[in-house]
């Protein structure tokens, strides 16, 4: 890497050849980096805190903040792409693909967008909550193999995208990490909000758990420009007297829960387009198939919160992989063999937008 210092700190370039791993195209220039936590709380001392005798109740504690790590190219487009990861993952999730390819991270720097990579409070690098947790080592992988969608363990679905050699899932499930403390969506949604002030006005994009993180940041921050959001599971809000009755799935979590909002935090879904991506392997209907059963109802309640949301004069659509052309993706297409085609998808949907000028 070669840094070029200009008398004032905040003019830096940074020239990077994107894709530590991977052979890049061309190098790339960057007018700043950075990183800092954004939101949290301080849980304050009760008593006066003795050297001598340190107790915990008379220290500060400061925690549930999310960290950031942000890139700006130079001559940049004009709205940010902020990257909210999902569950048991980091913000290594729009980083370098499993088999060592540019990710979503490296793509649409060199696309022109300033990118922001958030690790979500109790995740990752913002590991310090201010509630008790415990982390203890979990046999789960063959589990997760399933519930992404990347087959029955060990063997992968017919055609999968996902990249099947050892090292790839070796660098796969080492990038899975725990919380550090119970998941709160409140929590990562106020520290969400925090970022945004940072960006300023910025297209969110969201995976999986960190959709429904999303929809609550959508509803308290005013500096967003549109969400995408690839394979929400969980946290669809609905309007108040609006809400369909939960799914009933065969999957390990059970039936589909519906959360409810008033209509008023509702209508704040409207201000900007929104847009949803799903995978291949989803069923049409209800199956036996634990995993698959519960992608088909995550399918159906986006549908229906999508609808939702465009009967109040908002701007939401559904779109399915294979119906786009793209076959083969599971629970991460963003990190598969065809990524740069999924990642083509966005930037046209960006494009027809407007979310990708200068």
């Amino acid at each position: 890497m070669f840094v070029k210092n200009h008398l004032s700190a905040v003019a830096c370039a940074v020239v990077l050849a994107a894709g530590a791993l991977a052979v890049s195209a061309a190098p790339l220039t960057l007018e700043g980096q950075g990183s800092f936590a954004a939101g949290g709380t301080v849980v304050p001392a009760q008593e006066k805190y003795d050297p001598y005798h340190p107790k915990a109740e008379a220290q500060d504690l400061h925690g549930d903040h999310a960290f950031v790590r942000w890139q700006k190219p130079v001559d940049a487009r004009r709205f940010p792409l902020v990257f909210l990861h999902g569950a048991g993952q980091f913000s290594k999730t729009w980083e370098t693909t499993p088999d060592g390819r540019d990710g979503f991270n490296n793509i649409f720097l060199s696309r022109g967008f300033s990118v922001w990579l958030v690790d979500q409070p109790r995740r990752g690098g913002a590991g310090k909550a201010t509630v008790p947790g415990s982390i203890a080592g979990k046999s789960d992988e063959a589990f997760f193999f399933g519930q992404f969608r990347m087959g029955m363990w060990p063997k992968f679905n017919e055609g999968s995208q996902f990249p099947q050699d050892a090292e790839s899932i070796n660098q796969f499930f080492r990038q899975m990490t725990p919380n550090t403390a119970p998941y709160d969506e409140m929590v990562n949604a106020r520290a969400m909000t925090e970022v945004l002030k940072r960006s300023g006005r910025a297209v969110l994009v969201t995976h999986s758990q960190g959709g429904g993180i999303g929809w609550q940041t959508g509803m308290m921050s005013d500096n967003l420009a549109g969400i995408v959001s690839y394979e929400p599971g969980s946290g669809f809000p609905f309007p108040e007297g609006e809400a369909p009755a939960p799914l009933k799935t065969s999957s390990f979590f059970g039936d589909f829960p519906v959360k409810i909002v008033p209509v008023a935090e509702f209508d704040k879904l409207t201000r900007y387009p929104i847009v949803i991506y799903y995978g291949d392997y989803i069923p049409k209907s209800p199956t036996t198939h634990p995993h698959e059963d519960y992608w088909r109802a995550a399918l159906e309640l986006a549908r229906l919160w999508a609808d939702c949301v465009n009967r109040h004069g908002g701007d939401a659509k559904v779109i399915e992989l294979p119906d786009a052309g793209l076959r083969g993706n599971s629970h991460f297409p963003f990190a598969e063999r065809n990524n740069v085609e999924v990642a083509d998808l966005l930037s046209k949907w960006l494009h027809g937008k407007k979310l990708d000028v200068r």
